[in-house]
């Protein structure tokens, strides 16, 4: 039996972006009052964490340009827990991935895991801090605000996410996540106050991100307001981010999984699904297979969130590192993200055995949704049973007509040509045209 027909579709919505974002970032730092916090001359540490935050490396370029116009010393704190391996030099090459180094900024880059133990949580842990941080004069928090993969809370991914977690390195990270779920919303808040009295947090820059990736806002958070305008600020995230249309979807088709694109490589929060011990999924979308194609270069061979995923492909397993996956998991304490789903040889034969599977009858019947990742969401592809929908959404507009799924002789689907904006399809150009 054959495949059924795909048609691309152009997923928009007005949103608010940022025009320039450099120079946002200038006067969001001189509008503050870090200069009343920190003395000239000072030492400055500004964090930077392992996420795929947009033009990442332009935004810290900013901000270090104008802490050192004030007078200040800036250098890069690599802030991300137990990612990269949880070693000194696996930061260090995740930040140069995004072009956050030395040479770029025209700062020193510090991504050594030593920390010092300031203390004790509820739970009698002990509290551990980045000690490059904490021997600076001043911190500026930068990160990107947005909805957790794991949890619903007041706090969630953000400026105290990274000041508890990003900057407690990869012993502090464990501590944090060490009674799961419950322990995690409960140290957040607890943690990140105790930390914001302790160290010389001066200020926090806190980002958000509309759904097609670009910067939507910056703001400038004093030290003292953070608790109170951090949620606010996540419950407009949460209102930007990008989301399938549709909540009932019988195969979902994910081009590539990464940490690029998510902390869990799929975000829980477009997929429905969670895989968390102890906790639901999500209410929308209900998704009966999923399956995802590939590992994205910039991920390194960590994989952690293909356990969210019913099937996959031989070589996506063959991809595997378990070396991060297993630090990942282990400091997260979340593992069932990390188990590797059903591989089949091609994606001919996963992409059809989703199909056999989804609890429909004939092939065509089937309400099909393929996506480069979960993080571009403006263009996907749909079969004909979601033609409907898509026509009545105002959102949601037909690009192609409806056309055969493009395979290689080996049955590799050609991705470059479906998603020619995606990450993927920028990356295969860099390469083609590299020396």
């Amino acid at each position: 039996m054959s495949l059924p027909p795909i048609a691309r579709v152009r997923q928009t919505v007005q949103q608010p972006a940022v025009a320039d974002v450099p120079a946002t970032i200038a006067q969001a730092i001189r509008s503050s009052r870090i200069s009343e916090r920190v003395k000239p001359g000072g030492t400055i540490a500004l964090t930077v964490g392992s996420r795929g935050i947009a033009g990442i490396d332009q935004i810290a370029r900013a901000a270090v340009e104008t802490l050192r116009a004030l007078g200040f010393q800036p250098f890069v704190v690599a802030a991300m827990g137990s990612h990269g391996g949880g070693t000194a030099d696996g930061q260090r090459a995740l930040l140069a991935e995004f072009g956050v180094t030395e040479a770029f900024l025209g700062c020193p880059i510090r991504s050594e895991m030593d920390t010092v133990v300031l203390g004790t949580d509820g739970f009698g842990l002990p509290i551990h801090f980045d000690r490059n941080a904490f021997e600076a004069d001043g911190i500026v928090l930068l990160n990107r605000i947005k909805p957790h993969t794991s949890f619903t809370g007041r706090y969630e991914s953000g400026l105290l996410k990274m000041l508890t977690i990003g900057l407690g390195k990869r012993q502090g990270a464990a501590h944090v996540h060490k009674l799961g779920l419950p322990g995690l919303k409960r140290m957040l808040p607890e943690v990140g106050t105790f930390l914001l009295s302790r160290t010389p947090v001066a200020l926090g820059l806190a980002l958000l991100e509309n759904a097609e990736e670009h910067t939507a806002r910056v703001v400038a958070v004093e030290p003292e307001e953070l608790l109170d305008v951090e949620p606010r600020l996540l419950d407009e995230s949460r209102e930007l981010m990008a989301r399938l249309p549709f909540d009932q979807i019988d195969v979902l088709i994910v081009g590539e999984l990464g940490k690029n694109y998510s902390g869990t490589g799929l975000d829980p929060n477009v997929i429905g699904r969670q895989r968390v011990e102890t906790m639901p999924d999500l209410p929308r979308p209900i998704v009966t297979r999923l399956a995802v194609l590939d590992l994205s270069e910039e991920t390194r061979g960590n994989g952690l969130g293909i356990g969210l995923a019913d099937l996959t492909t031989e070589r996506l397993v063959r991809a595997l590192d378990p070396t991060p996956m297993r630090v990942n998991s282990m400091t997260s304490n979340f593992l069932t993200r990390a188990r590797v789903p059903l591989a089949l040889p091609s994606d001919r034969d996963v992409i059809t055995s989703c199909l056999d599977t989804c609890w429909r009858i004939h092939r065509d019947e089937a309400r099909v949704v393929l996506i480069p990742n979960t993080l571009e969401l403006t263009t996907l592809y749909v079969t004909a049973p979601l033609a409907a929908e898509v026509e009545s959404n105002p959102h949601l507009s037909f690009e192609s007509p409806f056309a055969p799924l493009p395979f290689d002789a080996a049955g590799t689907l050609n991705q470059e040509s479906l998603f020619p904006d995606s990450v993927r399809a920028r990356r295969s150009r860099d390469q083609r045209h590299s020396p």
